[in-house]
């Protein structure tokens, strides 16, 4: 079960994504994007990680978010109903926390 840090992580991704797949042109995005085995394959083989996280995001495309434990590496990934995976954000020093939701009416 998701954690509520990976739950609101996704949530503040998808604005992001649709900010970033609506602005970014089809050369830029076609190099960051291959077909989904591909890119499960290169983030489990190159960086050991895997899949931590899902969601849905905006125009039915599905958003993940892969981590190894042991290095803290992360992805954040989306793919479309067509198959394509696309690179959508990575870093470094991932924590899984645990925090309460917060109160009805207050924003996190």
């Amino acid at each position: 079960m998701p954690t509520n840090l990976q739950t609101r992580l996704f949530a503040l991704s998808f604005g992001f994504v649709l900010l970033i797949l609506a602005t970014q042109n089809a050369q830029a995005q076609s190099a960051q994007c291959a077909p989904r085995p591909d890119v499960l394959t290169a983030l489990a083989t190159k960086y050991g990680e895997a899949r931590r996280g899902i969601g849905i995001a905006g125009q039915n495309a599905v958003m993940e978010l892969f981590v190894n434990p042991d290095t803290g590496t992360w992805t954040i990934t989306a793919t479309s109903p067509d198959g394509k995976t696309c690179l959508i954000a990575s870093g470094s020093n991932f924590e899984g926390v645990s925090d309460p939701a917060p109160a009805k009416g207050i924003p996190a």
